[in-house]
């Protein structure tokens, strides 16, 4: 992938794309003000690196997978929002939904019933204007950006996975993987506990 387009996304990332994040972080906090058991609001763009690593994927016939990486990447500013519980994420999605335009929505879980692997909501969005700092003309930020709701423990697990998963030069062993799929199913099931305690403890209306 060229230096050129390098140089162009990092120039991007510095101008429009941080500030951008920033500010989407602060407006989205405002919509779920009072909403409860909400751990944690996020927003941040991506990296000229995890940029760059993503433009260089390939399809499966061999093909480049983004022919016009800038304009095709949709996650070059990127949300989450951490919830307590399971029984959180449709709730806090909903009140989402009445300030956001909804482009895309994927619920994200593993191929088969046997495996473990990450779960989570995700959507694209279309970035509102409210999120572009006066500074930075509308034409020049992003049109959309990504969301994704997700609990405490598919966020701890996703964001290790993710690190030690994606970060070797070499593909992991057999022995590597049944590890990384053991955690995988312990996080699933505290997430499931947690869950049902909640529903046999919290106090009842």
């Amino acid at each position: 992938m060229s230096d050129a387009l390098r140089d162009e996304y990092t120039a991007l990332h510095g101008k429009i794309l941080a500030p951008v994040a920033k500010q989407l972080e602060v407006l989205i906090a405002s919509h779920l003000a009072g909403t409860p058991h909400i751990d944690r609001i996020s927003a941040r763009a991506k990296s000229p690196d995890r940029f760059m690593a993503k433009a260089a994927k390939i399809d499966k016939a061999g093909s480049p997978k983004y022919t016009n990486p800038l304009v095709q990447i949709q996650d070059q500013i990127g949300a989450r929002v951490v919830v307590f519980y399971r029984r959180d994420v449709e709730p806090t999605s909903k009140v989402l939904m009445k300030y956001f335009r909804h482009i895309e929505e994927k619920e994200i879980v593993p191929e088969s019933e046997w495996a473990f692997g990450y779960f989570g909501k995700h959507y694209v969005l279309a970035l509102p204007k409210e999120a572009v700092p006066s500074e930075i003309p509308l034409t020049a930020a992003p049109h959309l950006f990504e969301l994704q709701i997700s609990t405490l423990f598919q966020h701890a697990w996703s964001e290790a996975e993710h690190d030690l998963g994606y970060k070797p030069r070499e593909a992991l062993s057999l022995d590597q993987n049944r590890r990384l799929a053991f955690t995988a199913a312990q996080a699933w099931g505290a997430d499931r506990i947690f869950d049902e305690l909640y529903e046999e403890l919290a106090p009842k209306a």
